[in-house]
């Protein structure tokens, strides 16, 4: 994740925001987690929730404008798709 980047958006113009890249997976969960409503306007419910029986988790759950209920899945390509 090296070149993973950061912007600000204003006006309509996005402008990219200098600083070091998100190295681990749950430090960049972590910073959406903490910005999910400025950044995808989901309203943010839980972290790591569990899916029940299937013992699954969802990395972050939310709402959306419409009481929506949103899965947000962060995944390293690095470590999950060749």
């Amino acid at each position: 994740m090296s070149n993973l980047k950061a912007f600000r958006v204003s006006g309509g113009l996005a402008t990219e925001i200098p600083g070091s890249s998100v190295a681990l997976e749950r430090q960049l969960q972590t910073l959406i987690e903490s910005n999910m409503e400025a950044m995808l306007g989901i309203r943010f419910l839980a972290s790591e929730y569990a899916t029940g029986r299937h013992r699954g988790r969802i990395d972050s759950l939310g709402l959306d404008e419409n009481g929506t209920p949103v899965i947000v899945e962060i995944t390293d390509r690095q470590l999950c798709c060749p």
